[in-house]
C-alpha cells in the first residue's frame, strides 16, 4: 500500500532562494567558526594576560579550552582573564562574538526546523479555510495572463490557487502573491489538496490538449458543480474538452482569428471586441442572475446596463428573441456596463 500523502508538506506558499539550502548551512558554519577562531587566535596571541588557576600554565589546549567555553557559555572560573588588555578584548569582542554565535546557532536552527513546522502549520491552516477560491492549473502564457487579469479586476491574490510543477513557472506564480502548490493537475490528491470542490472556478491552461481534457474530466468527477473553463488549442478537440465537462471552452487561435476577421469588416470591430474583455475597457460584460424585480420585463428594460443575451436552464436567448421580452425566475442575463473607470467618472460631480 502506497503510504499517506501529507497534504501540509505539499500545499505550501514558497519563494525559491537564489541561494541553496545546502550553501547557506555551510556560509554559517564557516561564519560561526570564524569568529571562533579570530577569539582563539587573540587569546593565542595574548596568552600572557590569561591564568590558570590550576597549575599556572596556559598552554594551547587551555587557550582552545578558554575561548571555547567562553563562547559558548560565561566560563567556568578555572581559567580567567588577569590584564586589562585581555579583559577587554573578552568585554567588546568575545561577548559580542558570543551573541552572534547564538544568533547564528538560533536562525539556522529555525531556517532548518522551526520555519519547517511553523510552514506545515501555516498552511494546514490556509487549506482548511480554502473557500470560494479559483484555482488555476497551469502557469504558462495563458495561465499567466488569466492570474493577471483575475488581479487585474480586483481578485484577492490570496483567493488564487496556482498548480504548477515547472519550477521557474512557480516563481513567477509566487512573486504575484498567490498561493502555489507542485502538483500534477490530473491527479486527484493534487486537486483534492487545494480543495477544488470549494473552488468558485477551476481555469485549466496545460499547455497541451490531452492533458488539459484529462485535468477536466479529473475535476469534473472531484467537483461535479465547479465551472471549469479550459484552453484548448485545436479546434478538433472542443467537443472532447465539453464532454469531459468543461463550461467554457475558449481556443486562443480561433479567437485571435474572429478579431483579425472581425477587423476586414470595420477597424472599430476589433478594438470594441477587445474593450469588452479587458479589465480595464471603457465597457465591460457582466454576468448576473434575474432580480425579483426584473421577472415579467422585457430584457430591453432592464436599468443596470444594456442587456445582450438570457440562459434559460442550457439555452440561451438574444434580445431580439421573444423569450426575451419577460424575463422569469432563474434566469441569467449577460449585460454590456460601462467599465471600471467609466463608472469613476460618471461618478465625478460635474
Amino acid at each position: 500500500m502506497p503510504e499517506p500523502v501529507d497534504f501540509r508538506d505539499r500545499l505550501r506558499l514558497t519563494r525559491k532562494s537564489r541561494t541553496p539550502p545546502w550553501l547557506s548551512l555551510v556560509w554559517r558554519v564557516a561564519l560561526a567558526f570564524g569568529l571562533m577562531g579570530i577569539a582563539l587566535a587573540v587569546h593565542w596571541l595574548d596568552r600572557d594576560g590569561l591564568r590558570d588557576t590550576l597549575d599556572g600554565h596556559v598552554s594551547f589546549t587551555d587557550v582552545l579550552y578558554f575561548t571555547m567555553i567562553t563562547i559558548t557559555t560565561v566560563g567556568y572560573g578555572d581559567i580567567v582573564p588577569v590584564t586589562d588588555q585581555t579583559r577587554m578584548f573578552d568585554t567588546f569582542v568575545v561577548t559580542p562574538i558570543r551573541i552572534f554565535v547564538w544568533l547564528i546557532f538560533l536562525g539556522t536552527a529555525y531556517d532548518f526546523l522551526l520555519r519547517r513546522v511553523w510552514e506545515r502549520w501555516r498552511m494546514s491552516i490556509i487549506q482548511r479555510t480554502l473557500r470560494g477560491h479559483i484555482v488555476v492549473a497551469g502557469y504558462g502564457t495563458s495561465g499567466t495572463e488569466a492570474v493577471n487579469e483575475l488581479i487585474r479586476r480586483g481578485t484577492d491574490p490570496a483567493r488564487i490557487v496556482v498548480i504548477e510543477e515547472r519550477n521557474t513557472a512557480r516563481i513567477g506564480a509566487e512573486q504575484r502573491g498567490v498561493t502555489v502548490i507542485d502538483g500534477d493537475a490530473t491527479r486527484n490528491l493534487t486537486l483534492e489538496a487545494v480543495r477544488l470542490p470549494a473552488a468558485s472556478a477551476l481555469i485549466v491552461s496545460a499547455g497541451r490538449d490531452d492533458t488539459s481534457i484529462l485535468i477536466v474530466l479529473t475535476a469534473r468527477r472531484i467537483a461535479p458543480d465547479v465551472p471549469i473553463s479550459v484552453v484548448i488549442r485545436s479546434e478538433d478537440n472542443e467537443p472532447l474538452a465539453r464532454q469531459a465537462g468543461a463550461d467554457t471552452v475558449i481556443n486562443p487561435a480561433s479567437f485571435a482569428g474572429l478579431l483579425l476577421a472581425g477587423s476586414t469588416q470595420g477597424r472599430h470591430t476589433a478594438d470594441y471586441l477587445t474593450d469588452l474583455a479587458a479589465a480595464h475597457g471603457r465597457v465591460a460584460l457582466r454576468e448576473r442572475a434575474v432580480t425579483a424585480d426584473e421577472i415579467g420585463h422585457p430584457l430591453a428594460e432592464i436599468g443596470t446596463g444594456l442587456g445582450v443575451r438570457i440562459y434559460r436552464g442550457d439555452t440561451c436567448f438574444g434580445f431580439w428573441e421573444v423569450e426575451a421580452r419577460a424575463l422569469r425566475a432563474g434566469d441569467v442575463i449577460v449585460e454590456i456596463v460601462p467599465g471600471a473607470e467609466e463608472w469613476g467618472r460618471a461618478a465625478e460631480p460635474a
